[in-house]
């Protein structure tokens, strides 16, 4: 499953660099046969694959406009959440999740990728001990594909949210306990293609390396890899939720894991909208359902039974984005938001992860391109 996230992202960087440099030999080709035409006729053909690829980089610019710089920078507030629903055989369930923190950070683009770290407010400093929170992104943009890659590992500050624990026992006595004994990590890699990318510009909601001019939609079309870990102490759970309810509760078997390690590898398809309600102002929306191919292990505390949380199925997920901007080229502003559904269902347990991510930015772009810096002195 490693080599996938290589070969996703190479794929990534292959295609969006070479539809970079078909726009750039677009527009030197055309200026230098201008200069000879009345001289000598044009020789040079294109090749097919790059033939191809310049048609993939086209955008109609009546929908349209272009990235007028080379380099952004921005500050970026982030609102991470990640939520998890476990369901053993017996009908107990827990609903667990951190508090949501805010973080913020900088970070620095370069037309269709951006880079940055954003750093929870809280926890800066190192010595906080199994408490700090670390993320990573990188999103990679173009007109007809998109990348984003994500790297999430929380500390021990889960809260119980919500427990079904059984009849007879007092279930809101443990709404938002603090639970210290889960540890979570998440990484993974999803590839989207988009069909209408000559009119419809995703990366004008969520990069602002362009900007829409005329509303329009799109169908789209990616692949996905996620890998998650869970750990769980259900000694000190049980623990937990006996100290809370006033006498001694007992998890049942499907919920007595130290550990899952689950993969999720889908296909996905959706649609996505931007609509401009108003001069440099856009609202975007979309979702995406995926067919995913999921395989799940777990140290079970009752060995017995490890064969029974040892599964491969299939489920559908489903991720959905939004957004809304100001960009007028050369300063931009606005918000987005990420929400990735996953589900596992067994007879034994099920595991409902949500999670995503809510943003807050603004910035400039600067450098101007060299083919508008004469209209930028005009």
């Amino acid at each position: 499953m490693n080599r996938l996230l290589v070969l996703l992202i190479a794929i990534a960087c292959v295609i969006t660099c070479r539809a970079e440099e078909a726009d750039l030999l677009s527009a030197d080709s055309v200026a230098a046969c201008n200069a000879v035409d009345s001289v000598h006729p044009p020789k040079r053909e294109i090749g097919a694959i790059r033939k191809t690829i310049r048609g993939f980089s086209k955008i109609d610019n009546r929908y349209i406009e272009p990235q007028h710089y080379n380099w952004a920078f921005m500050v970026q507030s982030t609102f991470n959440y990640d939520v998890f629903i476990i369901k053993g055989v017996e009908g107990q369930k827990l609903t667990l999740s951190p508090d949501v923190i805010m973080k913020i950070g900088p970070y620095f683009g370069w037309r269709w990728l951006f880079l940055g770290y954003t750093f929870d407010l809280k926890n800066i400093s190192f010595n906080s001990k199994g408490k700090l929170k670390t993320e990573f992104d990188l999103s990679l943009y173009s007109n007809q594909i998109g990348v984003d890659l994500y790297y999430r590992r929380t500390g021990c500050d889960y809260k119980i949210r919500h427990a079904m624990i059984g009849d007879g026992v007092e279930n809101s006595l443990l709404n938002n306990t603090p639970f210290d004994g889960i540890k979570v990590g998440i990484t993974g890699a999803s590839l989207y293609y988009i069909f209408n990318h000559k009119e419809f510009s995703y990366p004008a909601a969520f990069a602002q390396s362009t900007r829409q001019k005329i509303s329009c939609g799109s169908w789209m079309a990616g692949i996905g890899y996620t890998r998650n870990s869970l750990e769980l102490d259900y000694d000190k759970l049980e623990s937990t939720i006996s100290d809370r309810i006033g006498h001694e509760a007992k998890l049942d078997s499907g919920l007595r894991f130290n550990s899952i390690k689950y993969y999720n590898l889908n296909a996905s398809v959706g649609y996505a909208y931007n609509w401009v309600f108003a001069k440099n102002w856009l609202a975007c929306g979309s979702l995406s359902v995926a067919v995913a191919y999921k395989r799940q292990q777990g140290d079970m505390a009752d060995k017995k039974n490890m064969a029974d949380f040892v599964f491969k199925n299939f489920n559908l997920d489903a991720m959905a984005r939004i957004a809304v901007v100001y960009n007028n080229n050369r300063w931009f502003a606005g918000m987005s938001a990420l929400m990735n559904q996953q589900n596992y269902t067994k007879s034994r347990f099920e595991c409902n992860n949500i999670f995503g991510s809510i943003n807050v930015y603004c910035g400039l772009n600067f450098g101007v391109q060299k083919k508008y810096r004469k209209k930028k002195k005009d």
